[in-house]
């Protein structure tokens, strides 16, 4: 049976490697029986590519032995073997040695694939200062016009301006550079990013020095970024030579300035790392940054040098080989807490600097807000009340109002009342069931006529109630409305549209998903960021706050507008209509941050939601223990996929001014998203059907 939907090649993306094999100086045949074994490894674990280190079938440390007639015949052997053995291995292997070219000397990466050579790329720069005497012995690049070489008898593209490029992968294109190249100020990656490798390689040596890792780390990741490119890098490990130097074989793997994979340093054995790269990412990326386009335009004729070498690699679809990359389950929420309370402590400044603004701008002092005991508007009115200490206002100024309707439940109501008192804002209620009343009578609605008929007017009509208040009170108190909805709601379109909770004059949380949201309501609960002051009066109301927001975490999700049986449980739990947050807020980052098919995003859901344990969190107070297998992924994501796509454009095509908060997107028709009202979801849902109910099918 093959298994194509659990195969991460059959959603874009491609298993690399880096191996660091030992080494004996200038001993090409142990050097390539060596190589070869790591090769097996990368083979064995269906990658498709794995690069080896800088002159490795040779040794870096070889210095003057490089001119030597028996070491070069060697190292040619010694490529032999590799290319003979790469015939029963699937990925290409990328190894180091130095070659003869027209009486010239030059350090090389070649690449082998199917057993046969496929390329040979020299080395553009070398380092001549310091402890580098590469200049000694070898040429750079540019020191020939030849364009081809024959090598073990076959002709071969030769240059450093090649890009491979996988026949039945076409986004997999990699280009490689030699160690030097990426520390000169335009490494040749650069212009081969441009030219369309989506992977650049680079074969080191790079001896070690105090703080030496730490700076390839940042050097590696800074190109991978600037390149939207993934970025492989080797260095030379045991067995080089120790007269002058010492080497800690470092082998690391970025993707777009993001860390995925490094090997342990000072191993006195062979290693090697593997990375599933996001292809798909990579191409979405530069289809989505332009900017990337005009640099192409402007380097023309650089990145007119390239050539793409075409090759077949026999990727490993028909078997099941899930993804070993980590994805977390809450992609808006870091699981490291240091991490985690960093973006809690960036999103919510984000939000309150731009209250302030507003505020600022518009020489108003005041807000009014409706509080609900919810998530959203608790998290609204936290807001508020810091941009109100910062503007040096009393929190006084905020005008907050709990509303109770036909189906508020004591719990929330009390909830609203206890957190206002401890915001210290100016709290008041009101009543909206007589409004309400009135309204429902004079549109003959059968519930003023005392029948339960619980339909949609009769829930729009309280959320209407409920808005057209505060915006009255607005104009009354010469204050403006501060919305509470946020990006989950948005996506959803779970939100009462025009005179409801979708409008407001400025709302904070627009682009905060609901799992970022409970996360940042937490933050200020741990924190004590309600109170203020040392005196133990400050800290009785901070600890008062904090308890609050504990209790509106622990309180289910309701928009409360639909009387419970009585049994004190609201009859509206929101996951209910439209699945669970955690799995539609995965589903809208992936959706909209990368423009992923239903088939990736739910192929992603299932490896970050289908075991119990994976992406637990690491402290015990944020972790989950829920489980989605393929089926229930696939009957929240079609949840999802028709009220994004279908259903809700219309109410984002007019929502109020609200700060973006993060590179996973807001969905205002001003900024990250624009898109046509009346669209359809077909496309997204035929996709979504050719998903296996069974994950081994």
């Amino acid at each position: 049976m093959t298994n194509r939907f659990l195969n991460l090649y059959n959603h874009d993306y491609a298993r690399v490697a880096v191996g660091v094999p030992q080494c004996r100086v200038a001993d090409p045949a142990y050097n390539a029986q060596q190589t070869i074994a790591v090769a097996r490894q990368a083979a064995k674990a269906g990658a498709a590519l794995v690069a080896f280190p800088e002159l490795g079938l040779s040794a870096y440390t070889c210095e003057d032995l490089f001119h030597q007639r028996a070491l070069l015949d060697a190292c040619e052997a010694a490529l032999a073997e590799v290319v003979a053995a790469s015939g029963k291995l699937a990925p290409a292997l990328i190894v180091g040695m130095p070659l003869r070219v027209d009486q010239r000397l030059f350090n090389c990466a070649v690449v082998v694939a199917g057993g046969r050579i496929h390329g040979v790329v020299p080395k553009s720069y070398l380092p001549n200062y310091s402890e580098f005497y590469e200049a000694r012995q070898f040429n750079a690049a540019d020191c020939t016009s030849v364009s081809e070489i024959t090598l073990l008898g076959q002709a071969v593209p030769f240059g450093s301006s090649l890009v491979f490029e996988a026949a039945d992968q076409p986004l997999l294109r990699f280009h490689v550079e030699i160690c030097e190249d990426v520390w000169v100020p335009i490494p040749p990656s650069s212009f081969a990013a441009l030219a369309g490798a989506t992977v650049l390689v680079n074969l080191s040596a790079s001896n070690v020095l105090v703080g030496k890792a730490a700076y390839r780390r940042q050097l590696v990741a800074q190109q991978s970024a600037r390149c939207l490119a993934a970025y492989l890098y080797s260095s030379a490990g045991q067995g080089e030579s120790s007269t002058d130097l010492a080497w800690d074989g470092q082998a690391l793997i970025y993707e777009n300035g993001d860390f995925l994979a490094e090997s342990e340093r000072f191993l006195d054995t062979s290693h090697i790392i593997f990375a599933d790269v996001d292809l798909e990412r990579l191409a979405h990326e530069r289809m989505h940054q332009t900017t990337f386009g005009q640099s192409v335009r402007r380097h023309a004729d650089e990145v007119a040098k390239f050539r793409v070498v075409r090759m077949e690699l026999p990727l490993p679809r028909d078997v099941a080989l899930p993804l070993e990359r980590a994805i977390e389950r809450f992609p808006y929420v870091p699981a490291d807490p240091a991490r985690r309370d960093e973006r809690c402590h960036e999103v919510y400044n984000i939000q309150v600097q731009a209250l302030m603004q507003r505020l600022s701008s518009s020489h108003i002092k005041k807000v009014v807000i409706g509080v609900s005991g919810g998530l959203d508007s608790t998290h609204a009115l936290l807001v508020c009340a810091k941009a109100m200490d910062r503007l040096g206002l009393p929190r006084t100024n905020i005008l907050a109002y709990t509303m109770p309707g036909f189906a508020t439940s004591d719990r929330t109501l009390r909830q609203a009342r206890r957190l206002m008192e401890a915001v210290g804002c100016a709290a008041e209620e009101i009543d909206i069931r007589p409004s309400c009343m009135q309204m429902l009578k004079d549109l003959g609605h059968p519930y003023a006529s005392g029948e339960e008929v619980f339909d949609v007017t009769f829930e729009n009509v309280q959320a209407g109630e409920r808005t057209n208040h505060l915006f009255r009170l607005a104009n009354h108190k010469q204050a403006i409305v501060i919305g509470t909805g946020d990006l989950s709601e948005l996506a959803l379109g779970w939100c009462t549209y025009g005179v409801g909770d979708h409008m407001s004059h400025y709302n904070v949380n627009a682009s905060v998903p609901k799992t970022l949201i409970t996360h940042l309501v937490r933050w200020v609960a741990e924190t004590g960021q309600l109170g203020g002051g040392a005196e133990p009066p400050a800290k009785a109301k901070a600890a008062a706050g904090s308890n609050v927001l504990i209790d509106i975490l622990e309180t289910d999700i309701s928009p409360e507008l639909v009387p419970g049986k009585g049994n004190g449980a609201p009859e509206q739990k929101t996951e209910h209509f439209i699945g669970p947050y955690e799995l539609q807020d995965f589903n809208l980052y992936y959706t909209l941050r990368f423009g992923f098919a239903p088939s990736k995003v739910a192929f992603l859901a299932y490896t970050a939601w289908h075991d119990r344990d994976a992406g637990r969190w690491p402290d015990a107070a944020h972790a989950t223990c829920n489980q989605y297998d393929l089926p229930a992924i696939k009957k929240n994501l079609r949840i999802f996929l028709d009220r994004f796509f279908r259903t809700s454009q219309f109410k984002r095509s007019c929502v109020p001014n609200a700060p973006k908060v993060g590179t996973g997107g807001s969905l205002s028709p001003r900024g990250d998203w624009r898109a046509p009202s009346d669209g359809e979801a077909a496309v997204w849902l035929a996709r979504l059907d050719t998903i296996p109910d069974d994950v081994n099918a």
